[in-house]
C-alpha cells in the first residue's frame, strides 16, 4: 500500500475517511487489510492535528476500534477479529450505498427552483372511465351477491332445526326398562318400533348406550338375532313405574 500523499480533505465522519482510503488503494471492502489501513488512518489523524483541525471524538473512537481488531488478529484464535471485521465491512458497504443514492438524488434536486403550494381544485366526482359490458355485469352480480349475504335468512331455513321435536334420552331409558321389566329379554330391534321420527330413534339409541354403559342391560346374539337383556334386575336404582 502506497504512502498517503494527497491534499487533506474534510470528511463527514470516520466511515467516510475509511471508505476514501479503501477506494484510493483499491482494497477489497469485504476483506479489509486492517494493519495497513490502520497506518494510513493514523497518519491522516496526525495531519488533521498538524493543520490545527478539530479531531472529532468519533474519529478517535474509530481508531480505537481498528486497534482492537488488529490486536484480536494477533491472538491464536482470532474468530472475534473476523466477526469485528465483518461488522465493520457491513457498515462500510451500507454507508457506500447511502452515498451512491445521495449522489443520484442530489443530481435531481435544484435549490434554485421555487415550488408553490398546490392550488385547491374542486374534485370532479364524475366517473369517466369506460368498461366492457361483460365486466360491468360481473361487477354488478358480485355486488348483488355481497348484499344478499347481509340479509338475514328466512324462517323456513331453520324449520328443520328449530321445529324438530326434542326427545328426552331419560324418558327413553324409562321406556326401554319398562319393556325389559315385563320380559327380561326382548328383541333388540323392538325397542325402536314405537319411534315416530329420527329424533326419537336417536334418543332411543342413546338410551340403550347409556343402559349398556351403566351395566344395566347387555346385547346378545348376532345379526338379526340380536336381543336386549336386563342384568341383575336392571340395577339397584331401577324401580318399576305403574
Amino acid at each position: 500500500m502506497e504512502k498517503i500523499s494527497y491534499k487533506l480533505d474534510v470528511f463527514e465522519g470516520p466511515l467516510d475517511l475509511l471508505l476514501h482510503l479503501i477506494e484510493k488503494n483499491k482494497l477489497n471492502i469485504y476483506d479489509i487489510q486492517i494493519s495497513e489501513l490502520l497506518g494510513q488512518y493514523m497518519e491522516h489523524i496526525e495531519l488533521m492535528r498538524e493543520q490545527d483541525l478539530t479531531v472529532a471524538g468519533e474519529f478517535l473512537a474509530m481508531a480505537s476500534r481498528l486497534v482492537q481488531i488488529k490486536s484480536a488478529m494477533l491472538l491464536p484464535k482470532y474468530e472475534e477479529a473476523e466477526e469485528l471485521k465483518k461488522e465493520l465491512s457491513g457498515q462500510l458497504i451500507e454507508y457506500q450505498k447511502c452515498k451512491r443514492v445521495a449522489k443520484i438524488l442530489a443530481a435531481n434536486i435544484s435549490f434554485d427552483s421555487y415550488c408553490r403550494e398546490p392550488a385547491k381544485i374542486k374534485a370532479d366526482m364524475k366517473y369517466k372511465r369506460s368498461h366492457p359490458p361483460d365486466y360491468l355485469i360481473s361487477a354488478y352480480m358480485a355486488a348483488a351477491g355481497r348484499g344478499k349475504a347481509k340479509i338475514p335468512p328466512p324462517e323456513d331455513a331453520f324449520s328443520g332445526i328449530v321445529k324438530r321435536r326434542m326427545v328426552s334420552v331419560n324418558s327413553k331409558i324409562i321406556g326401554v326398562m319398562k319393556k325389559l321389566w315385563s320380559g327380561r329379554s326382548i328383541r333388540y330391534n323392538s325397542v325402536f318400533d314405537d319411534a315416530e321420527d329420527k329424533s326419537e330413534l336417536v334418543a332411543t339409541f342413546l338410551a340403550v348406550l347409556e343402559l349398556i354403559k351403566g351395566k344395566r342391560v347387555r346385547v346378545e346374539g348376532e345379526g338379526d338375532e340380536l336381543s336386549l337383556k336386563m342384568i341383575n334386575g336392571g340395577g339397584k336404582h331401577w324401580k318399576k313405574e305403574n
